[in-house]
């Protein structure tokens, strides 16, 4: 099982939850379940295939973009919007 953290502007997308269970062994696994089970999260996640460019996913403390990556049971994947500057 894999606990997944969302900011405040993607609970409402999860009926308000700030973090969701799922079974996904991988990154693409986790984001198919969210999607499944929350078609508009799933949505704001990916683009053409791909996490969108506005988002950030953290497996514990690693950023990563890469949607075959493993996710051992009990990791906890956080899901951020992406903070630009100037």
């Amino acid at each position: 099982m894999v606990t997944v953290r969302l900011p405040a502007s993607l609970q409402p997308l999860a009926g308000g939850a700030a973090s969701v269970e799922s079974d996904g062994a991988t990154l693409r696994a986790l984001i198919d379940d969210l999607e499944r089970r929350f078609p508009d999260l799933g949505e704001r996640l990916l683009e053409a295939g791909a996490i969108r460019g506005d988002v950030m996913i953290a497996v514990g403390a690693d950023e990563t973009r890469e949607l075959d990556a493993p996710l051992p049971d009990g990791a906890e994947v956080h899901i951020l919007p992406a903070i630009a500057g100037g």
